[in-house]
């Protein structure tokens, strides 16, 4: 069992930056794939970028290529997903979430265990 805690989000200007911490705590956490989801109202929960057990392999959505990065840092358990250019399209409610499959997965139902959630709102 794996518990994952978000921090980070907020209320932010078009344009600015904002970077989010997923603590994990547990298990191992080194063994596991991580990932950011976000779920905007009315709209189903999508993956936005993800990242292998080392941090050597990343994937990111179209709609976050060249302004969110991914990173991890496995001697902190800790997973962080780093905003630039935010938009208002990006407010949504953050996850972070992990999947015991220590590899790249761009699956929804592949993650196992989900945080919270943490809510960015951009205004305009």
């Amino acid at each position: 069992q794996v518990q994952l805690v978000e921090s980070g989000g907020g209320l932010v200007q078009a344009g600015g930056s904002l970077r989010l911490s997923c603590a994990a705590s547990g298990r191992t956490f080194s063994n596991y794939g991580m990932g950011w989801f976000r779920q905007a109202p009315g709209k189903e929960r999508e993956l936005i970028t993800a990242i292998n057990w080392s941090g050597g392999s990343t994937f990111y959505a179209d709609s976050v290529k060249g302004r969110f990065t991914i990173s991890r840092d496995n001697a902190k358990n800790t997973v962080y997903l780093q905003m630039n250019s935010l938009k208002p399209e990006d407010t949504a409610i953050y996850y972070c979430a992990a999947t015991n499959a220590g590899g790249l997965s761009v699956s929804r139902r592949n993650y196992d265990y989900w945080g919270q959630g943490t809510q960015v709102t951009v205004s305009s």
